[in-house]
């Protein structure tokens, strides 16, 4: 596995942080070990003009995912595919906005970012609330084993 990391943001964050939450999740979902996977940190503008071209929605936002070969988690006694697993375009300073307001650190919001990113990656989605369970409690399990392997 590998993660490829680029701050565009003008924002300082700890790249190594992110690069092993980004790696645990992948490992929780049992990616191949050969998957790949890329994630830009860009500032409010850049991510407003991407939520707007993607998502046809005004102003910037967290995080957003862009898959690349469809690839799925692995499962027990199956082999998972091998290929790229997508993009992740993370913006620090709205997660930064987020922290404070959900009193945590910008660094615990950002590892979050970073799996639900992951995850939205691997076709997981919390467009309904049976998605948004499955998901969200997914990513708090891979959170807290992330957190425990510390």
């Amino acid at each position: 596995m590998s993660v490829e990391l680029t701050n565009e943001s003008g924002f300082a964050v700890n790249e190594e942080s992110l690069q092993a939450v980004t790696m645990h999740a992948m490992r929780a979902m049992k990616v191949h070990p050969d998957a790949d996977v890329a994630i830009v940190l860009v500032d409010e503008k850049a991510m407003a003009e991407l939520h707007m071209q993607w998502m046809d929605e005004p102003g910037p936002t967290d995080v957003l995912s862009f898959p690349m070969d469809e690839l799925r988690p692995g499962l027990e006694g199956e082999d998972a595919a091998e290929g790229i697993l997508g993009d992740i375009v993370l913006c620090p300073s709205v997660a930064a906005s987020q922290a404070e307001t959900a009193g945590h650190s910008i660094a615990d919001e950002l590892a979050m970012l970073t799996v639900h990113g992951v995850l939205h990656l691997l076709g997981f989605d919390h467009a309904e609330p049976e998605e948004e369970k499955e998901m969200f409690g997914l990513q708090a399990d891979i959170l807290r084993s992330f957190q425990e392997a510390r």
